[in-house]
């Protein structure tokens, strides 16, 4: 293996608060809203990419078109860490 290949990669990403924050917000209410869950439903559209999981209402499944999987799988992982840092 040559050199560059063991690098590891750095990714970076402005600190600000993120549309995908806010777009997950929008798309958990109208999830909730139309009686189904939430949590269960938006991990099936990360994990397969298939946007049917997501509702219509309240424009939700167009919101979440807008953004990236990664950008959503980032938002998810950046709050989590934040809140379960170790003291």
């Amino acid at each position: 293996m040559t050199e560059s290949t063991n690098a590891t990669m750095h990714f970076r990403v402005e600190k600000e608060k993120s549309k995908a924050s806010d777009v997950l917000m929008q798309v958990y209410a109208a999830m909730e809203e139309k009686g189904y869950d939430p949590v269960n439903q938006i991990v099936g559209y990360l994990v397969s990419g298939d946007p049917t999981y997501i509702t219509s209402y309240n424009n939700a499944r167009y919101l979440i078109r807008l953004l990236e999987r990664d950008e959503l799988l980032e938002e998810l992982v950046r709050f989590y860490v934040e809140h379960n840092e170790r003291a």
